[in-house]
Parts: structure tokens; sequence; C-alpha cells
């Protein structure tokens, strides 16, 4: 089981969970990915797990638990529409049901790591938490995500969870120096390995692209073959 949280919004997470599944898929795994919240969507349109669906294959089981219109935190949404809140107890009731039918079940957020659920200030952490699952941070390439990134592990550790790796979500056609860089410094501010690194634009392939570039861009521990080392050396030499 992992748990998907962002350094912010729009950095790639639903993205991100898309590839891990595709991969996942690929090699024979059954499949579940779990948003407990979906912001900013109408009850009529398609969320993050219709994406999740398109790229990765209709063979991954999804589960939204609460959908609220306003593009706003959980809390704030909830609030506004006078639908009910969510609370960790419920989101890591619904992960565990998953995760008895399942080899991986991912968990997406919505934001980051603290983005309140609920009056009480409930969030991603205290799901993770009670399940003792893994934390992937998805990312930005570049200049201020050290600080975010950094902020986001600081937290996630003194919650007492652990960071499994960092992924940046949408990796630019044309890099400055500041992504070049963060290449070498993300793993640093995470406190853990840089486990891929996904282009920009990656929601737009066909299937077979998406899975294509999910394998070159995901490490081998999500069944891919990215190298930090070898990414690194070649976008270096590309700039």
């Amino acid at each position: 089981m992992l748990v998907m949280t962002g350094t912010g919004t729009g950095v790639g997470k639903t993205i991100t969970t898309a590839a891990i599944a595709a991969l996942a898929v690929a090699g024979g795994q059954r499949v579940a990915v779990l948003k407990p919240a979906q912001t900013g969507v109408a009850p009529d349109e398609p969320g993050d797990l219709a994406d999740v669906v398109r790229l990765a294959g209709g063979d991954v089981t999804t589960r939204e638990l609460r959908r609220y219109p306003d593009p706003l935190s959980p809390e704030a949404a909830a609030r506004r529409s006078g639908l009910p809140t969510l609370d960790p107890g419920e989101i890591a009731r619904a992960a565990s049901d998953l995760d008895t039918g399942h080899d991986l079940t991912l968990i997406e957020g919505a934001g980051g790591l603290l983005v309140r659920f609920d009056g009480t200030g409930a969030s991603l952490a205290d799901v993770a938490w009670s399940l003792g699952s893994l934390v992937i941070i998805v990312a930005e390439a570049g200049l201020g995500t050290l600080n975010a990134t950094a902020l986001t592990a600081e937290v996630a550790t003194k919650r007492g969870l652990t960071v499994a790796g960092v992924i940046i979500g949408s990796w630019p056609a044309e890099p400055d120096l500041a992504s070049l860089s963060n290449l070498e410094d993300l793993p640093v501010a995470a406190g853990a390995p840089l486990l891929g690194v996904l282009p920009a634009g990656l929601g737009t392939a066909s299937r077979e692209e998406f899975v294509a570039a999910a394998r070159a861009g995901l490490s081998p521990w999500f069944g891919g073959e990215f190298d930090p080392e070898l990414f690194a050396g070649w976008a270096s030499a590309e700039k």
C-alpha cells in the first residue's frame, strides 16, 4: 500500500499514480486506486480516477469516497457545499478493504500531506500513519521545489511516517538550470531516493505510449527502468 502525496496542487500526482498503477498491471498485479476526496469536479464530470483508468487500463479498481464541486481543500469544499466531511478512519477502512483483494493499493491525496479533510485537522498524514503505509512524494521540477519537498518530508518523518522516495511528476521539455540541479538536490531534500521522472504532457499519451513512458520514467522499485544517474547525465547533455 502506497500513499501518494504532492508538494502542492498541479504537480503531476494523478499522472504519477496512474503510471505506477500501469506498470503494476503490466506486471500482472491486481491494482486498486483510492481517491478519498475529489474536489473541483461536478457530480457528472470525470475526475482523477477517470484519468487513472484511461491511462492505466480498465483492470484497475477505483474508488472515490467524497466529491465536492468547489476547487478547495476537502474541508473547505465540504463546509461550503454542506456535504459530509471525511475522517481518517473511514479512509483507512476503505483502503484496507481494497487491499484485501489486490496486490497493490494506491491512495491519492488532494494536494499536500497536511491538507485538511475535516474541522479537526485530519489529513492524509493521519491516514498514512493509521495504515502504516509508505509515502511517495510527487514534486515539481524547478525553482522552489526543494523547500516544499523538505517541508513535506520533515512533517512526514516527525509524524512517524516513512518516505519511500520522491518522483518528479512533470519534467519540462526544456529544463532550466534549477530543474537540472534539483535532480541531485531533491533526494537530499526528501531524505529519500529519486524514484522517477515523468515527462510533462504525459496525460495526453495513448495507453501504449503511457506505459512505455512510465517504464522509462519510474524506478525498478515500481517495475520500471529509470536510473537517476543516467537520467541526470542525459538531461545535462541535452541541455
